[in-house]
């Protein structure tokens, strides 16, 4: 068989907002399938044998079809390869821990030539997905042998690189299911959730709350100790120690068993536990001393381990560590018992979805003075039977939130406070967690800043814990003014789409909202305004011009100007709106390059700043386009027309309808109307006397208005912008004065 030449991938970009596609991005890529458009899978001599050898679970895949084995029906009728090669990148990703379902294809007015599009939670790991996808793809048609584990581990390592840690992703997850919105900041796990004033940012689970005078404190052992000793939280007495022979005349005085630390350590490096020889305590120091600025040693607390989390001054979630240990035969080596009896658990791992770590006896210092202090090394044969301890700190995954006594919680809770942190690991030993401290011998061992979650999310046993709930209702109390139904962590968000006069629609109505009190982003053709004040005289209305508008911590009301254009190659970079304005159906013939070819494919582009609409918000149409009118039937909010025809049908069928509300123009007034209701807001010539030569065009001046009404601006006061409006743009850096009509 002649082989097929690869598929040509055209060009591949990120949609990284709300897009013709979907509400989530998406990775678009542009496909020419050569010699196989006349050749669909059925016709590709073991094509679907081999796809389905190497993917089983496409079976999963329900695609077009609606029901489970959906795509391999279409696989055996007959589908073409740019649609194959979609469900093959869904399913790598599934395989590699980010699942997705959303995928579509399409083909363009080229004979060939498709468009795919698949869900793309990250960019890098989509184009990954894609590259291996396209690999397998054509090693299936041609018959060539392929590594799928390989490619799947590929994929799943940039995924690792790439990808929020899974504590931070479980805030942001609880997060968007309360439908606040996020905002990667960095590569890393500084994420942004909300939209400018109303934001919170958070890094991994440290957030903008967490103090770095208590980080500090609770970095400092014996500082975190001293405090809270003073408190009355019961804590292991201990000394800094600068020497071995120092930490064994510490370890006299302080009374036997002890424990050896460094003081400023984290995850349990460098400590060892339960001492009682000379010999193993010097041998503790020198494993303590690389891993912090001094090294600590303290009373040995008997009882297990435990880790419990305070978020906001509750305990959210606790967990209780484990001994591990390895059981001899008589024939295995101690590394060889480790592998077979420990690290073989599926639980362990060293990549962060795992809640245990994998255990190397010839790397971890920690391990070989445990087996040390048992006359043993990682090649001893134990006999058969004899229990060979190897870790006796740092396995904390076992759930027992359920089991924590009031009183602890409270001990836990204060601690955290009195370190001053609102997020806080609380390392704790105890015998019996489900009783006082006090009456057991028990005492909190350390407090930590930016405790990890995952031990929480993935206990070794018992059930999970909803952590990332605990710290998005932290952030974002449910109840306070603004954090109810869709409105946590949100600005008013003016979307503005369309080409006549978009730009002086957006400046008006970012001028309203400055008259009203706040501090208002506006990103539009002209450049880039803060609160009226030009930052940038570049043309702004792109998807980056906007970003800028949400990340910053002043703006409380936005305003953004957007075009088919910066939909279709980036898509929105709001996931919602307060307000979204449709002007037109223009501008396609420069369209060209996204295959738009004809003024009646432009509402599937336009529609997207209706979509995106949040139901407490509204749409504002004009109805004198009645493409763009039809658009109402998708918003999720309210709708208000806009018309300079007073008789236009639309408005009365409207305006009947529950009550619809209208901007419109009638005998020279401009008039607000809610069904039989009408408001004058005044004349027209009167209301833009003062706008000299270039007064804003009419169908313009009453989008902007419904933008106003559906924003609760006071009538009057639109009346009072409209009059002190200057329709020209505001130089760089000058802010604009306003001059009053006579």
């Amino acid at each position: 068989m002649t082989p097929f030449k690869d598929i040509e991938l055209l060009r591949i970009h990120y949609l990284r907002g709300p897009n013709i596609w979907t509400y989530r991005p998406v990775l678009e890529v542009w496909l020419d399938l050569g010699a196989l458009e006349d050749h669909p899978s059925h016709q590709l001599a073991g094509f679907n044998e081999r796809l389905t050898a190497w993917l089983p679970a496409l079976i999963e895949h329900h695609c077009g079809v609606g029901e489970r084995g959906g795509f391999l029906q279409r696989l055996q009728e007959g589908t073409w390869c740019g649609h194959v090669l979609e469900h093959i990148v869904i399913e790598l990703l599934n395989l590699a821990g980010m699942p997705t379902g959303f995928g579509q294809t399409r083909s363009t007015s080229q004979h060939g030539v498709y468009r795919m599009v698949f869900r793309a939670r990250e960019e890098q790991v989509a184009r990954s997905a894609l590259a291996e996808g396209h690999a397998l793809i054509m090693a299936a048609i041609n018959d060539l042998p392929f590594d799928v584990d390989a490619a799947v581990a590929r994929v799943r390592t940039v995924v690792d690189d790439r990808y929020l840690g899974p504590s931070t992703a479980c805030i942001v997850t609880a997060a968007a299911d309360r439908s606040i919105p996020h905002i990667r900041l960095n590569d890393g796990n500084l994420v942004q959730l909300g939209y400018g004033a109303a934001q919170r940012r958070i890094w991994t689970a440290e957030t903008e709350f967490t103090s770095a005078i208590a980080e500090g404190i609770a970095s400092d052992k014996d500082l975190t100790k001293s405090l809270l000793k003073a408190c009355g939280v019961p804590v292991p007495e201990g000394q800094v120690v600068s020497s071995p022979e120092a930490a064994w005349e510490a370890a006299q005085d302080i009374g036997l068993p002890v424990v050896v630390k460094p003081s400023d350590g984290n995850h349990a490096r460098g400590v060892t536990l339960d001492l009682r020889k000379r010999e193993d305590i010097e041998a503790a120091w020198h494993v303590a001393e690389p891993e912090g600025s001094e090294v600590m040693v303290e009373r040995f607390i008997p009882g297990d381990e435990h880790r419990l989390l305070i978020v906001g001054g509750k305990l959210a979630a606790a967990a209780r560590g484990e001994l591990v240990s390895v059981t001899g035969n008589g024939r295995s080596t101690v590394a060889e018992l480790i592998e077979s009896q420990l690290n073989s658990d599926p639980r362990r791992g060293y990549e962060e979805e795992y809640p245990l770590d994998l255990i190397d006896p010839r790397a971890m210092v920690t391990v070989q003075l445990e087996l040390q202090r048992q006359d043993l090394t990682a090649d001893s044969v134990p006999v058969a039977g004899r229990q060979v301890v190897v870790q006796r700190n740092g396995n904390v995954a076992v759930d027992c939130t359920d089991e924590v006594h009031p009183e602890v919680a409270y001990i836990a809770a204060l601690a955290a406070k009195v370190v001053g942190l609102d997020i806080a690991g609380i390392d704790m030993v105890a015998q019996d967690i489900g009783k006082p401290l006090h009456t057991q011998g028990g005492a909190i061992v350390e407090v930590n800043a930016g405790p990890g979650l995952l031990m929480h999310l993935k206990p070794a046993v018992g059930a999970p814990r909803p952590v990332g709930q605990a710290i998005a209702e932290h952030l974002f109390p449910q109840g306070e003014d603004g954090a109810d139904g869709d409105h946590a962590g949100r600005i008013p968000i003016v979307g503005v789409a369309g080409t006549r006069a978009s730009a002086t629609i957006a400046r008006l109505v970012a001028w309203f909202l400055h008259l009203g009190g706040r501090y208002t982003g506006l990103a539009c053709s002209q450049g880039l305004f803060l609160n009226e004040r030009c930052v940038d005289t570049r043309a702004s209305a792109h998807w980056e011009g906007a970003r800028r508008l949400l990340t910053s911590q002043m703006v409380q009301a936005a305003v953004i100007e957007n075009d088919a254009r910066a939909i279709l190659q980036d898509g929105l970079a709001y996931d919602r709106c307060s307000v979204g304005v449709v002007t037109d159906m223009d501008g396609w013939e420069a369209l060209a390059s996204f295959d738009i070819r004809a003024q009646d494919q432009m509402p599937r582009v336009l529609r997207t700043q209706v979509d995106v609409v949040l139901a407490s918000g509204a749409a504002v149409l004009n109805a004198d386009e009645p493409e763009v009118a039809a658009l109402a039937r998708l918003c999720d909010g309210a709708v208000i027309l806009t018309s300079t025809d007073p008789a236009n049908p639309l408005l009365a069928a409207h305006r009947a309808n529950d009550n619809g509300r209208a901007v419109l123009l009638q005998g020279g007034q401009v008039l607000l109307v809610q069904g039989p209701s009408e408001k004058s807001l005044g004349a027209l010539d009167r209301l833009t006397q003062g706008h000299g030569d270039a007064p804003v065009p009419e169908p313009a001046l009453l989008a902007a208005i419904g933008a106003a009404w559906a924003l609760d601006i006071a009538p009057d006061l639109i009346a009072a912008g409209i009059k002190t409006f200057e329709p020209a743009a505001a130089a760089a850096g000058v802010p604009r004065v306003p001059v009053l009509p006579l």
